[in-house]
């Protein structure tokens, strides 16, 4: 298996679909040392004029740290393999090595990390970030999902790249 680059808006599926119910992994790191984890929280779209995507990440979860420290995170999907996001979305990296308990192929390039495994890979470019903050929810039933006030910090990248696994002939 292979991955070809495609562009943002010729992604198949229904994004929002993928986030929601299929999840994905937010990944950063290099190879010293990287973290992912999984997320069902984000959304993709038109930004400044660019093709972006958004990851929120608690301030709690080891994977904060490298979107904090890396210019660049990737979103992958994983189709049906649910297994994968029950060990990277209940387990610490900090301690266990997630890539090894989830079987998973790391991948270092564009300046990130993906998972050879994946069927699609969004690499990111950060270009803003901010805290979500109690005081600008106008839904204040949104804050039942907050009940320790941990709030997520909002992480806005740029797609430079988009890469689908292909078939090798």
């Amino acid at each position: 298996m292979a991955f070809k680059e495609i562009a943002p808006k010729e992604i198949q599926g229904n994004l929002m679909r993928m986030i929601a119910d299929e999840w994905m992994l937010v990944a950063a790191g290099g190879p010293d040392k990287c973290n992912m984890m999984t997320a069902s929280w984000g959304f993709a779209g038109e930004m400044w004029g660019k093709e972006c995507a958004v990851a929120m990440i608690r301030p709690q979860r080891y994977t904060f740290e490298f979107l904090e420290r890396e210019d660049f995170f990737t979103l992958s999907f994983y189709g049906g393999r649910k297994d994968i996001h029950k060990i990277c979305g209940s387990q610490s990296g900090r301690d266990i090595d997630k890539v090894a308990a989830a079987g998973l192929t790391p991948v270092f390039a564009e300046g990130t990390v993906y998972f050879a495994e994946a069927r699609l890979v969004l690499v990111c470019k950060k270009l803003y970030a901010q805290d979500l903050k109690e005081e600008n929810f106008l839904d204040k039933d949104c804050l039942k999902w907050y009940p320790d006030k941990d709030y997520h910090r909002m992480y806005v990248g740029e797609i430079v790249k988009v890469l689908e696994k292909t078939q090798e002939a």
